[in-house]
């Protein structure tokens, strides 16, 4: 089986070790890719929102299956682009249809089909700039901290967390009057503050079946203490030590089921990954988000543990036979330690040689945001590796992680050291 991956970063650098690793891939193509990926099968220099250009390279290497990894292809309709060209129609492509993706690329829309199909969430109003007045009110109701969320896909910067009640009406004049997230901002969502422990929960769904993948908790903020700026993710922990069976049990039952029946009753075409947001509130699950693909760098965590072969994973899924999959996870943990490019998620520089990383290790190193300069692996990103381990305790899956993290060197590197202590 000849296969497309889309995608450049920590995310598809584990699709990519995953799916070349199985026996059904003869081939991998991986558009654009980065320098990890290099190393499972061939980059091709296609954007992910090329369709045209991704058309060019299915039909030329006469590819099989296309598994979507970010969520702006999807948003931007590719699998509705292949679904209405007679030549790319019967080619599977994991990831939802264009109105699928809206779960993720808009909050309003997906708020209205949580509340439609009884998925618990919290509370809500949305507001645009017309309504900038009745913005207002809304916050005098609510208790502070006050959750202000751009509509549209914002690079996940586009929420706001904020105690005091006159801020939060200027942030909010911010995003609706003066561009502050641009058109993803044009419409806000105002919510109540959800007060528990938050973790994500990955399904793959073929459209009318599901497996629940093993769940995770990341780690968003680039200061040790959970302190500073939000970034894409500066690590991941799988298993949560604290979303025991009972608790997932709840969330399949009270969660993945009406979403899936949802997504049916709907009649909205969805084959790939949902990515859940939750927050544990005094043990019942609430819905933050949902996003129409796997979190990075969670998946660097998850897919680790999936003891599957990847690409059978896939297939079933392209052709609505879930049901015939018997899902294998490893019991073991996986900690994954993200390095990045000093300045970031402000300004940093690329271009930075990465040295150490022939040095023996146990742990998986899954680049993020690299480049090939004349052969030598260098920075390309504010995200550079997710360092993966996985082990029988948690403090020891992190010591692995953390060894190798030691190990790695670039100008200006660097990461947090706190990553777990939170669940031990």
């Amino acid at each position: 089986m000849r296969i497309l991956l889309l995608g450049s970063g920590g995310r598809e650098h584990a699709f990519a070790s995953s799916l070349s690793a199985s026996a059904h891939c003869s081939q991998l193509f991986i558009a654009p890719g980065n320098a990890g990926t290099a190393s499972c099968g061939k980059n091709l220099s296609v954007g992910v929102n090329d369709f045209e250009g991704i058309k060019n390279i299915v039909l030329s290497e006469h590819i099989n299956l296309v598994v979507v990894g970010p969520e702006d292809p999807l948003v931007n309709g590719i699998v509705d682009f292949f679904q209405a060209d007679e030549q790319l129609k019967n080619i599977p492509v994991i990831g939802p249809s264009k109105m699928g993706a809206q779960l993720e690329g808009s909050k309003d829309f997906s708020k209205e089909f949580m509340q439609r199909h009884g998925v618990p969430t919290a509370d809500y109003k949305s507001f645009t700039y017309s309504k900038l007045e009745e913005g207002y009110q809304f916050l005098e109701t609510l208790n502070p901290p006050y959750v202000l969320k751009a509509d549209g896909l914002a690079a996940g910067k586009g929420v706001l967390i904020i105690d005091d009640l006159n801020e939060a009406k200027q942030e909010l004049k911010s995003m609706l009057g003066d561009g502050k997230f641009g058109k993803a901002g044009e419409k806000v969502v105002i919510e109540e503050f959800l007060k528990g422990i938050e973790l994500s929960v990955f399904v793959l769904t073929d459209g009318k079946n599901y497996k629940l993948l093993p769940s995770a908790k990341d780690y968003k903020r680039i200061g040790e203490g959970d302190t500073g700026l939000n970034t894409g993710g500066m690590g991941a922990v799988s298993p949560v030590p604290f979303a025991d069976a009972a608790f997932l049990e709840k969330v399949e039952n009270k969660i993945v089921k009406p979403t899936i029946a949802g997504l049916v009753k709907d009649q909205i075409d969805y084959k790939g990954f949902i990515f859940i947001g939750l927050m544990n509130v005094g043990g019942e699950p609430f819905v933050i988000e949902y996003n129409c693909r796997m979190g990075d760098p969670e998946t660097e965590a998850v897919l680790p543990r999936i003891q599957n072969d990847f690409a059978e994973l896939m297939m079933a899924t392209g052709k609505q036979q879930l049901d015939t999959i018997d899902l294998q996870i490893d019991s073991r943990f996986a900690t994954t330690v993200v390095m990045v490019s000093g300045g970031y998620p402000g300004n940093y520089e690329k271009g930075y040689e990465v040295k150490g990383l022939d040095k023996p290790t146990e742990s998986i190193v899954f680049h993020s945001g690299t480049s090939l300069t004349n052969g030598q692996v260098v920075t390309n990103g504010g995200r550079v590796f997710a360092v993966t381990s996985l082990d029988d305790t948690l403090q020891g899956a992190l010591d692995k992680s953390y060894q190798t993290a030691h190990q790695i060197n670039f100008d200006y590197a660097y990461y947090r050291k706190d990553i777990g202590k939170d669940l031990m």
